[in-house]
């Protein structure tokens, strides 16, 4: 893979590849604010995977480790999903003033069908559903980094690039100057409406080539010898020690493995060079989303030899990557994150020492509450709550009269409080009317995560929390077999890593928040942020004396 990467990096900017070691540093730090920003978001990559494997990265992510560390880094609100995750990284914001509270929420005063609302969808364009749909980034109602930056110096360039629309959607916003994400088998396509410049045009071809070639699958690391079983979930089907081998023309193969990211890391690259990013008298921007860890996780788990070779080889595309940049002679700096963490499935929990890890009952569905509700209340032929799984937040049908929706909360909060997999049932108005969480991350309660997760218009009348080891999937035959999105640590926690070249490293293990990713890089490039407009603070990235939120 790593040959692979390089060979694509020469093909997409046609110049020779770099031979400057991994990690090389000059003797002191430049002077001023960094040329470049580069943000890099690792979908699901959890504080967890980061400490599982950190004494074995010898690329990329060794490199930053010896930045700034915080390897306790919280996307501190409950709703941790890829979408609201993507929309803290450069907003400096929460959920509750982003207004991502969800991939998906549910707007049950529309007149469409289809009453879902995916988080990076145009929903106002004819024929648009959530699960086919016109990319758009409408509904952030913050502004990003790139954005801020460029009301400050309107020749400031920012760029976004991803494996998934959403990442890079939410991390570029509406100003951004180029959006690009991996569509689908064509390659990486985008909502600005520009037309395909030959970098792009050039980095598709050689997807397209990629796929046409069937993969053998992947050489295993040391480090992944011990993680090479396989565990069942039923079925007939099994997970955890797989290589990524894939036929010809398997798009779903490319997308779930390192070479998704590799691609992705090839556009970035190609992108900064093209565009000459970080080589004119402002700072300009990039942020790349990095989507394979998260396919990975949700398809086979994050134990297994197929998380572990994703590790091993996002570490070396990185190393590769950071090499290219280095040997353009650009003053960057890298941050990077993820959107947010992630959870082993419960079968190889249960043989990994953790008996009482299990899956959702299926009682737990909105499909199942409503029926229950409606048989010990009259309401039939009707569908009484609306969500998209047995967790998160839960909607009260709006066509009920005030009775009726009174009598189907109260019933719900019955039943759901009832349940041996539920740790709590929170209403609307009672998170509503809690105060904007501060303090550390790590000692929030549930009320103050699901808090900064809550929007008036767009978040449930509740808000249903299962317990720690409960995960919300039913069958795991039928499709992902691991995932995230509760209020739990495993998931809010995630590594936030700071590097350029001559800083002087240093690790902070208590919780800080992603929503401080913002204003600590708007201090680096001397971009005055107003307190009131954001939920972050600004992070001191220098060792001993002095302070880099003072500049």
């Amino acid at each position: 893979m790593f040959r692979s990467v390089a060979a694509a990096l020469m093909l997409a900017t046609a110049l020779p590849l770099p031979v400057l070691a991994q990690g090389t540093q000059p003797a002191t730090a430049p002077a001023g604010p960094p040329k470049l920003i580069v943000a890099i978001s690792v979908d699901q990559f959890s504080a967890d995977l980061f400490s599982e494997y950190r004494s074995t990265f010898e690329g990329g992510l060794k490199r930053l480790t010896q930045g700034a560390v915080f390897p306790h880094g919280y996307q501190s609100h409950a709703a941790t999903e890829t979408c609201p995750g993507h929309s803290t990284i450069l907003t400096g914001s929460r959920p509750s003033r982003t207004g991502i509270i969800a991939n998906t929420w549910f707007d049950l005063s529309t007149a469409r069908e289809d009453k879902a609302v995916y988080c990076a969808e145009d929903e106002s364009q004819p024929g648009s559903n959530s699960g086919n749909y016109v990319a758009s980034p409408i509904h952030l109602k913050v502004p990003t980094l790139g954005g801020r930056m460029k009301i400050a110096n309107p020749a400031t360039r920012v760029v976004s690039v991803a494996g998934k629309d959403r990442a890079a959607i939410m991390m570029g916003g509406p100003t951004a100057d180029q959006v690009w994400w991996l569509g689908g088998p064509q390659g990486y396509v985008s909502y600005k409406g520009i037309a395909i410049p030959p970098l792009v045009a050039k980095v598709n071809a050689e997807l397209s080539a990629r796929l046409a070639r069937p993969s053998a699958g992947m050489e295993l690391p040391q480090q992944c010898v011990a993680k090479d079983f396989a565990v069942s979930v039923g079925g007939g089907k099994t997970v955890g020690n797989g290589r990524f081998a894939r036929e010809a023309n398997d798009f779903k193969g490319f997308r779930i493995s390192p070479e998704q990211d590799a691609m992705t890391l090839v556009l970035a690259a190609g992108a900064i060079e093209s565009m000459a990013l970080g080589k004119q008298a402002q700072t300009d921007i990039i942020s790349i989303g990095l989507s394979a860890t998260d396919y990975v996780g949700h398809t086979y788990g994050t134990e297994g030899t197929e998380s572990c070779i994703q590790v091993a080889r996002l570490d070396r595309e990185l190393g590769a990557f950071f090499d290219r940049l280095d040997k353009q002679g650009i003053d960057y700096m890298v941050v990077l994150t993820a959107d947010h963490g992630g959870h082993d499935l419960p079968e190889r929990q249960r043989e990994n020492a953790m008996p009482d890890e299990s899956r959702a009952d299926a009682a737990l569905t909105p499909k199942a509450l409503t029926a229950a509700i409606a048989a010990k209340t009259g309401l039939t032929g009707k569908k009484l709550i609306w969500g998209d799984g047995p967790a998160g937040d839960l909607y009260i049908d709006k066509g009920l009269t005030a009775a009726q929706r009174k009598a189907v909360e109260t019933e719900a909060l019955r039943l759901l409080r009832a349940h041996p997999q539920v740790q709590a049932v929170l209403t609307g108005a009672e998170i509503a009317a809690t105060p904007s969480p501060s303090g550390p991350p790590e000692y929030w309660s549930l009320l103050q995560k699901a808090r900064a997760s809550y929007d008036a218009q767009r978040s449930g009348d509740l808000v249903l929390m299962l317990k720690p080891g409960v995960t919300p999937i039913i069958d795991p035959t039928k499709g992902s077999v691991a995932t995230h999105g509760s209020p739990w640590d495993n998931d809010r926690r995630v590594p936030i890593l700071f590097w350029r070249k001559a800083m002087r490293g240093f690790e902070q293990p208590r919780g800080v928040e992603t929503v401080d990713i913002l204003p600590t890089l708007a201090a680096q490039i001397g971009l005055p942020v107003a307190k009131s407009e954001i939920d972050g603070r600004c992070l001191d990235l220098i060792p001993g004396e002095g302070d880099s939120c003072a500049k």
